[in-house]
Parts: C-alpha cells; sequence; structure tokens
C-alpha cells in the first residue's frame, strides 16, 4: 500500500477556465482565475495511494483480494495487452469542499464556481503527477503505461467504483464511497492504469485525450479538450 503526496506548486489556470467553462468565454476577468487557483493551493492537501496487481487479460481479472472482474468494452478494450494494473487514488482533501460551499451559501457565487474548478484542476494536476511517478518507476522494469481510466469512463459503470475504491485501498487517504457509489471528499479521483510489456508494439495511445475517449457525451468534450 504505497503512499504518495503528489506536491503540487501550483494551480493550472488554463484548465480552471476550462472546468469551469469558461474556455471560450471573452473578456473574463484573469485575476478571477488566478485568486481561486491560489486559494485552491493553500487550501488542498493532497493525498495519493496506490498498489499494484498482475492482470489476466484473457479473462479480464485484476488479481487483488479478493480479486475483481473489470466489466465494460471500454476499458476491457484499453487493458488490452497489459499484464499488469496499478490501482489508485488521490484527494485533495476536504477543506477546499468546506470554502466551495461556504462561499456559496454566502452568495459568492462566482469565487464558489471557480474555487470549485480549481480544485477539480488540482486533483487532477495531483494524479497527473502520479501517472508521471508510474511512468519513470515502471518504465525501469520494462513497462509502458496506459492512461489512466476511472468508473464512469466509457462504458466502465460508476457501480464498479467499489471493487477499484477497495483495491486501491482508498480508505487509507481519508476516502469514502457514498450509498451513490460517489467519493468523498467530492475532490478526489480513483483510476486504473495498464502496464504492457514495452516491447510490445502497441497501437493504444499512453496520452488521454477526447480523442482517445468515447465518451461522446461529455461536456468537457464541447470544449474542444
Amino acid at each position: 500500500m504505497p503512499i504518495y503526496n503528489a506536491r503540487i506548486t501550483e494551480v493550472d489556470a488554463a484548465e480552471t477556465r476550462r472546468y469551469a467553462g469558461l474556455r471560450k468565454a471573452q473578456n473574463f476577468g484573469e485575476k478571477n482565475i488566478r485568486d481561486a487557483c491560489a486559494e485552491a493551493l493553500i487550501l488542498s492537501d493532497v493525498r495519493g495511494v496506490w498498489e499494484i496487481y498482475d492482470y489476466d487479460d484473457a479473462n479480464q481479472t485484476v488479481a487483488s483480494e479478493p480479486p475483481f472482474t473489470i466489466a465494460g468494452n471500454s476499458i476491457i478494450k484499453h487493458l488490452a495487452g497489459c499484464e499488469k494494473v496499478i490501482c489508485m487514488a488521490a484527494t485533495v482533501g476536504e477543506e477546499i469542499e468546506r470554502e466551495v460551499t461556504k462561499k456559496f451559501e454566502h452568495g459568492d457565487y462566482l469565487a464558489s464556481v471557480l474555487l470549485d474548478a480549481a480544485a477539480t484542476a488540482a486533483v487532477e494536476q495531483a494524479a497527473d503527477l502520479m501517472e508521471k511517478h508510474f511512468a519513470l518507476t515502471f518504465a525501469k522494469d520494462g513497462f509502458n503505461l496506459r492512461w489512466r481510466f476511472s468508473p464512469g469512463y466509457g462504458d466502465w459503470n460508476l457501480t464498479e467504483q467499489p471493487k477499484l475504491f477497495a483495491a486501491a485501498n482508498a480508505s487509507q487517504i481519508g476516502l469514502n464511497l457514498s450509498s451513490a457509489f460517489m467519493l468523498e471528499p467530492r475532490k478526489s479521483v480513483t483510476a486504473i492504469i495498464g502496464l504492457e510489456r514495452a516491447t510490445l508494439k502497441s497501437s493504444r495511445s499512453t496520452k488521454k485525450s477526447c480523442a482517445t475517449c468515447d465518451k461522446i457525451d461529455c461536456a468537457l468534450r464541447n470544449q474542444s479538450c
């Protein structure tokens, strides 16, 4: 159960703008976005945890304890050819979420929306740093990484979240699951990352983008991500 505390030194303003739905907005005050990013950096309590398991590609089974079977055409296709998988979780904690709610309740709606977007950008950056750490670590063992894939992407149903949550030991960094399979604190992520032998030729992209995702009804796709 390796713990990884991915330190972030700044929150990406461009990603914050995108998550706030303002990518195409004209004449929007950049200072508001910068302020939200600065506040998110102060309030974030970044924590991460992960486990690596053997993966039976033929039967789509992760050799966790207990083992679990991957269900969903998109995730099965994404992990095709992988020998191992990393089950991971990351969060920026509860304090930033409380501040988002506080601003909203006080009627400061713009600041609330921007801080919420900055918190999303922060947790994604933390997960990105974990991914970079894995890429460097497992390259030494002859593996390439597939980009991280979370329940809710494609047809990997959100109801599969408890299996990944347990395999990643997400509770060790203070995460919980709601009855609707949502992560708490809300600004958290779980994901699975496939590891394939670097000697194998693969047409599967190792970089996540809208072009490599088949979730065509995603709001962020409509912002030309």
